[in-house]
């Protein structure tokens, strides 16, 4: 919600996920670095846990992986399959 009590059109993840075609040629990444939330989003596929992350990476914060995985999940419900003609 916003100031006025209206819902917020802005996604969680837009605060800390930004998409510029100067960095990582505009692949998502997590904003004021050039860490990929796909690379995050593999680390944590690979097992990592949130604390191995935040040790490995100390200019992270916990809502910057919660923003990565939201702005994933995000992009797969956006996601359209259509069935191609037999």
């Amino acid at each position: 919600m916003d100031e006025t009590g209206a819902a917020s059109e802005r996604a969680p993840w837009q605060d800390r996920i930004t998409l510029d075609p100067e960095v990582l040629v505009g692949k998502p990444v997590v904003k004021g670095t050039r860490i990929a939330v796909e690379f995050i989003i593999d680390l944590l596929a690979q097992g990592w846990t949130e604390a191995q992350i935040l040790a490995n990476y100390p200019g992270l914060v916990h809502e910057d992986i919660q923003a990565c995985l939201a702005y994933a999940s995000a992009s797969l419900k956006a996601e359209k399959v259509y069935p191609l003609a037999v």
